[in-house]
C-alpha cells in the first residue's frame, strides 16, 4: 500500500510536524492539471501503526483568541476516511474544505480524480482488508462513496471498534441487489416483482410467470447499465444469460416495469435517526446511465409525497448514517415503486451543490460526524443537472467535451465540474454542468442552447404578464409596461379573453409558470371575470386592474375583483392604476432579486427627495408664486 499527499498536510499526520507550505499553481479550465503525487519515503511507517480512534466523533473545543475568551466548537482536525477516490470523493473532499475536514481517500488508482485535493491519498485496493484495515485505523471515522467494498472486513473493523458510516451491514445488503430486493420486500417497501434463478428451466419458469420483455440482472457489480440485459422473447433468454456471464455470476430477475418516469430522492440520516429529504427529481438515462437530472421533478404533489414516503421507508429501514440514493420507477398507473438504494451520496445529488442550502456531500459529512443535518430544500426554483459522457475516445472525446465546456461558460446560470479523470473513454462520466434559474422552462431553454450551440435561445424571458380582455384595455395598461420597462424587469403584453378566448385563457393560465412567469397583471372592465378566472388556473399571484366603463365608470369592475370566493386570491388596485399594479408586480420579483430590490429603494428614495425639493420650493416662494412655476 502505497501512501500519497497532495500537500504538506500528509506529513504531519505521519508524525513529521515541520511547517511546510502548500503548493499552488493556476491552469486554464482546459487543462488537466494535478498537483504532483509523491510517495512518502516513510513506507516503513505502516498506517496500521496508529492506534484505533473512538468511535463517537466529537467537535474540538478550542481557545479562542477573541477578547471575551469563549470557546469555540469546530471540527478542524477530524479525520474522514473514504473508501473510493472518484468524483464523488473529490466533491467530499471540497466540501470538507469549507469546515477544515480532512479526508483520506482510499482507490487503487494514484491519480483518481480525489487524489489532487484529498488531505492523504493511499493508493491501494479497498476490497484488500488489509489495506482497509490499516486505512481506517488512522481516520474518526470510515464511510464509502461506492458500495462495491470488502463489506466482511468492515463489520470486523466494527467489531474491533472502528467506527463506519453508514453501517457495515448496510454496505452487505446494498451491494447485492438480490439481498437488497429481499430485505426491501421484507419491509413493506413497493418493488417490482423478483425472483431468483439458478438454471435455465428457472429462468423459463420466470418468463412464464412475469412475461416477457424479461429483466435479467447481476445481484453483484451491477451499475450505470451494467450488470443487466433484457430477453424480449424466450428465444432471447439462452443469449441474455450468455451476456450476463452465466449463472455463476449470481443472477435474478425482475418483472418489467412500464414505467413513466424514473424519480430520484436524495435521503440524507443522521447518527441519532433523524431523516431530512431532498426534493424529488427526475432523473433521464442515457444508455442505462444517469444523463440529466431535473429538479424539482414535474409531477403532482401526491406523487411527490408517495416518492418521500417510499424513500423514508426504505432508508429507515437499513442501519448507520449518511447520504441514501433512492432511485423509482413511477408507473402510468401513478404507482410508485422501488428500483435501488445507494449508500452514498449519488449523481442525482450533484446539482444540490448549486441549488440547494446544503449539497449532499457537505450532508453526508454532517451525518458520518454526527453533526446536525443543514437544510435540503432548493434555494432556486429550478435546476438541471447533465453529465458529461465521453462521447468518443481519447484527444477526440475530450476535444469535444472541452467544447461543450466552452458553451457551458456563456450560459447564465451554469456551473462546470470536470473530474479530471486519467484518460478519455466513450460514455464514461468525465464531469457535470449545473444550469440554475427561475423556471424549469428556462434552464432547459439554456440548456438546448448550450447543446446545440444556439445564442439565440438563451433570449430574455418575461417575467411578467400584462394580459387585458380587449386592446380597449390598452391605454390604461400601458402604464404597468413603462413601470416594469423602467425597472428593466422583462414582461409580455398580450390579449386574453376570458368569455371570448376561455381556451386561449386556459392554456395562457396553465403554461404561464413553467414558460417563467412569476406574476400576473390583469385588466379588465365590466363583469371583470379575466383576473379571477387566471387565478383559478395558476398559482402564480395575479394583480387585478379594474377597467373604467362608461356604464358603473369602472366600480362594478373593482367589486368584481374584490369579491373573489376564498381560496382564490387576486390583489387589485385604483380602478385604472395600472402603475401601480406594476410597481407591487416590481416589489413581488424584489423578494428574490438583490439588484431589482436596490432599484425599489432607489425608486422611493427619488419619491422622497422629489418630495422634499417640492415642499422646501413651497415653503421659500410661498404659494402664489409656486403655484406661477
Amino acid at each position: 500500500m502505497l501512501l500519497h499527499s497532495s500537500s504538506a498536510a500528509c506529513f504531519s499526520s505521519l508524525g513529521d510536524h515541520r511547517s511546510h507550505s502548500n503548493h499552488s499553481a493556476s491552469a486554464t479550465l482546459f487543462l488537466n492539471f494535478r498537483r504532483r503525487s509523491f510517495p512518502l519515503p516513510a513506507l516503513k511507517l505502516r498506517m496500521s501503526s496508529a492506534p484505533p480512534r473512538s468511535s463517537q466523533i466529537r467537535a474540538l473545543t478550542i481557545s479562542s483568541e477573541r477578547k471575551d475568551d469563549l470557546p469555540m466548537h469546530v471540527v478542524t482536525g477530524t479525520k474522514v476516511g473514504v473508501l473510493g477516490g472518484g468524483q464523488l470523493g473529490k466533491m467530499l473532499c471540497q466540501a470538507a474544505s469549507c469546515m477544515s475536514i480532512k479526508v483520506l481517500t482510499l482507490d487503487p488508482l494514484e491519480n483518481c480524480p480525489a487524489s489532487g485535493i484529498s488531505y492523504c491519498h493511499v493508493v491501494g485496493d479497498f476490497n484488500d482488508g488489509e489495506a482497509v484495515r490499516d486505512f481506517a485505523r488512522r481516520c474518526d471515522v470510515v464511510t464509502v462513496e461506492i458500495e462495491h467494498v470488502d463489506a466482511v472486513m468492515l463489520e470486523k473493523l466494527e467489531q474491533q471498534g472502528i467506527d463506519c458510516q453508514p453501517k457495515a451491514s448496510t454496505i452487505r445488503i446494498i451491494q447485492d441487489k438480490y439481498l437488497q430486493k429481499v430485505h426491501f420486500s421484507r419491509h413493506g417497501i413497493p418493488l417490482p416483482d423478483f425472483l431468483e434463478i439458478d438454471n435455465i428451466e428457472s429462468a423459463e419458469k420466470a418468463g412464464s410467470l412475469y412475461g416477457y420483455p424479461l429483466m435479467i440482472k447481476c445481484k453483484r457489480l451491477a451499475y450505470d447499465g451494467r450488470g443487466n440485459a433484457v430477453a424480449h422473447s424466450k428465444d432471447e433468454l439462452s443469449s441474455a444469460l450468455t451476456a450476463l456471464g452465466g449463472f455463476g455470476r449470481g443472477l435474478y430477475v425482475e418483472r418489467w416495469t412500464p414505467f413513466v418516469k424514473e424519480l430520484s430522492v436524495i435521503v440524507a440520516r443522521g447518527r441519532d435517526g433523524c431523516i431530512s429529504c431532498y426534493p424529488v427529481v427526475e432523473t433521464i438515462h442515457k444508455n442505462n446511465i444517469c444523463h440529466i437530472v431535473e429538479a424539482p421533478a414535474d409531477v403532482s404533489q401526491k406523487v411527490k409525497e408517495l416518492s418521500l414516503d417510499v424513500a423514508q421507508k426504505a432508508v429507515g429501514s437499513l442501519e448507520g448514517a449518511g447520504v441514501f440514493a433512492v432511485e423509482l420507477f413511477l408507473t402510468g398507473d401513478g404507482q410508485v415503486l422501488l428500483n435501488e438504494v445507494a449508500p452514498r451520496p449519488h449523481n442525482s445529488g450533484h446539482h444540490t451543490i448549486e441549488s440547494c442550502y446544503t449539497s449532499q456531500y457537505e450532508q453526508h459529512l454532517r451525518a458520518v460526524l454526527g453533526l446536525p443535518l443543514g437544510d435540503s430544500s432548493m434555494k432556486t426554483p429550478a435546476a438541471i443537472m447533465y453529465n458529461i459522457l465521453g462521447e468518443d475516445e481519447g484527444e477526440p472525446g475530450l476535444k469535444l467535451a472541452h467544447d461543450l465546456i466552452g458553451r457551458a461558460l456563456k450560459v447564465p446560470g451554469a456551473s462546470i465540474h470536470w473530474y479530471d479523470k486519467s484518460d478519455m473513454r466513450k460514455l464514461r462520466k468525465m464531469g457535470h454542468i449545473t444550469i440554475t434559474g427561475p423556471s424549469m422552462n428556462i434552464v432547459k431553454s439554456h440548456l438546448n442552447s448550450m447543446l446545440n450551440n444556439d445564442q439565440s435561445q438563451t433570449a430574455v424571458i418575461p417575467q411578467v404578464a400584462i394580459i387585458m380582455g380587449s386592446d380597449s384595455d390598452l391605454p390604461i395598461m400601458k402604464d404597468a409596461a413603462v413601470v416594469l420597462k423602467n425597472f428593466d424587469v422583462p414582461f409580455e403584453v398580450t390579449i386574453v379573453s376570458a368569455h371570448r378566448t376561455p381556451d386561449r385563457m386556459y392554456s395562457f393560465a396553465s403554461s404561464a409558470k413553467n414558460r417563467g412567469i412569476q406574476v400576473i397583471i390583469a385588466g379588465a372592465g365590466g363583469a371583470a371575470h379575466l383576473p379571477g378566472m387566471v387565478a383559478s388556473l395558476t398559482s402564480l399571484p395575479v394583480i387585478g386592474v379594474p377597467i373604467r366603463t362608461a356604464s358603473l365608470d369602472g366600480v362594478d369592475s373593482l367589486l368584481s375583483i374584490v369579491q373573489m370566493p376564498k381560496g382564490i386570491p387576486v390583489a387589485t388596485v385604483a380602478i385604472g392604476n395600472a402603475a401601480n399594479a406594476a410597481l407591487l408586480a416590481v416589489r413581488i420579483l424584489a423578494n428574490g432579486d438583490a439588484k431589482l430590490w436596490g432599484r425599489v429603494v432607489k425608486y422611493q428614495e427619488d419619491m422622497k427627495e422629489t418630495v422634499l425639493t417640492k415642499a422646501e420650493k413651497l415653503e421659500h416662494e410661498g404659494w402664489e408664486e409656486y403655484l406661477k412655476s
